[in-house]
């Protein structure tokens, strides 16, 4: 039987989750509106609506805050592809290959906070743990979607690839100038198409051990 004591602790711990909760949610808009290296723990505090010294009470610096907020990122969107997958609205990798651009676009912080990691190589210690932690599970969405279409073949292969694609035509195409945001969608989501029905046809092929491939 839990006593006062444990039950005050545990409501302690409780509260600690939900701050924290608030000061991501903070960080999350203020990294939405402005450049990262723009953004300063005193932005966040002011957004939270706390001082700047309990920030540190919850996070040790802005690089750990910012680790936290892209985790947090993976989670939503692993959360919403397999609750499309759940409802039947994820049957094929082109579907799932629309539902990630379409995250990303519409969160787009989160892909700026993606690709900041990916070239950024300075993190260490409890932080890279995090984030390597947060990348194997998209990867580990993405061989899921592709177990669940039926592919073939070395599935974190075929996982490497097609999330490298995806990142590749966001890079590439969604701030695209001269054309508008509805237009750019469409020919990402077009090109995203296009990917997954390469990938789907290799995926079906067999493999020789001389390494050609056959239908």
């Amino acid at each position: 039987m839990p006593t006062a004591a444990t039950t005050f602790a545990e409501q302690r711990k409780q509260e600690r989750r939900e701050r924290r909760k608030v000061i991501l949610g903070a960080a999350e808009r203020v990294y939405s509106r402005k450049p990262f290296e723009a953004v300063s723990m005193r932005d966040i505090a002011s957004e939270a609506g706390i001082v700047v010294s309990s920030l540190y009470r919850y996070f040790p610096d802005q690089q750990s805050l910012f680790v936290e907020a892209f985790v947090e990122g993976t989670r939503k969107i692993i959360a919403r592809v397999d609750a499309r997958i759940s409802d039947g609205k994820i049957t094929d990798l082109t579907a799932f290959g629309l539902e990630f651009i379409s995250f990303l676009t519409e969160n787009d912080h989160y892909f700026r906070m993606m690709t900041h990691f990916m070239l950024d190589g300075r993190l260490s210690g409890e932080p890279l743990e995090k984030l390597n932690r947060a990348a194997r599970s998209v990867l580990d969405l993405f061989e899921r979607v592709l177990d669940h279409c039926g592919a073939g073949g070395n599935k974190r292969t075929l996982a490497h690839t097609y999330f490298a694609a995806l990142n590749g035509i966001l890079i590439s195409f969604r701030n695209y100038p001269g054309r508008d945001s509805a237009e750019v969608r469409r020919h990402m989501k077009k090109m995203a198409a296009v990917m997954a029905e390469a990938l789907e046809g290799y995926g079906r092929a067999v493999v020789t051990v001389n390494g050609e491939i056959e239908s």
